[in-house]
């Protein structure tokens, strides 16, 4: 016997459709799939490739870097150079800081010198040798020794004028009187006198 469809031919393809519609749908989940996967090895692999050629590119620029060594090479001079001037910087501060100024202790002298005095002889030393040594400090009690004065005058009262305006000099302390000799000159009467005073350290108020 013979097997005879007796279906209508609309249902027959309406039910070969249904039949056809999951793998349709697997079919196209299958290309979606793929091409996501696509898409992400090739921009992963782009990805790949810049960082590589950013690598590349940083390790040409660190090789073109000076090293630690060349860099402390080419700063020595430098460095010397520096320290040497650092040096003389300070060798001149403590040379100033040393320095007495005689040009005004001098004329000090000379503007407070009365009109009836005259000097024969002057010598000072500095309060601060330049050898870097401590000051000279004369002992309480004892005369200076930083400046010896000797002149004339014609008499004791202009010799004790002096003493009282160089005490008053900024610039000189402990003025001692060691010598006032009364004495005759060509018919005249002449004081010779001679003075010690001290020098007062640079910077220093007492």
């Amino acid at each position: 016997m013979r097997a005879v469809n007796l279906l209508p031919k609309d249902d027959q393809s309406r039910s070969t459709r249904k039949q056809n519609v999951p793998a349709l749908i697997a079919t196209a989940l299958i290309v979606l799939v793929t091409g996501l996967i696509g898409v992400t090895y090739l921009s992963a692999k782009g990805t790949a490739e810049s960082k590589k050629t950013e690598l590349e590119s940083a390790r040409d620029e660190l090789a073109l870097m000076p090293s630690v060594a060349d860099i402390n090479a080419k700063d020595a001079p430098r460095r010397t150079l520096k320290t040497e001037h650092d040096a003389r910087v300070n060798a001149l501060s403590t040379a100033l800081t040393r320095r007495v100024a005689w040009d005004r202790i001098l004329r000090e002298i000379s503007l407070v010198l009365p009109n009836d005095v005259w000097l024969r002889n002057m010598s000072a030393t500095s309060p601060t040798p330049a050898s870097g040594t401590s000051p000279a400090v004369t002992p309480p009690g004892l005369p200076p020794t930083l400046m010896t004065i000797e002149g004339s005058t014609y008499s004791h009262d202009a010799v004790a004028r002096l003493i009282t305006r160089l005490s008053v000099i900024p610039d000189l302390k402990n003025v001692w009187l060691t010598k006032s000799e009364l004495g005759v000159i060509a018919g005249r009467s002449i004081v010779s006198f001679t003075i010690l005073a001290d020098v007062r350290q640079s910077g220093a108020t007492s």
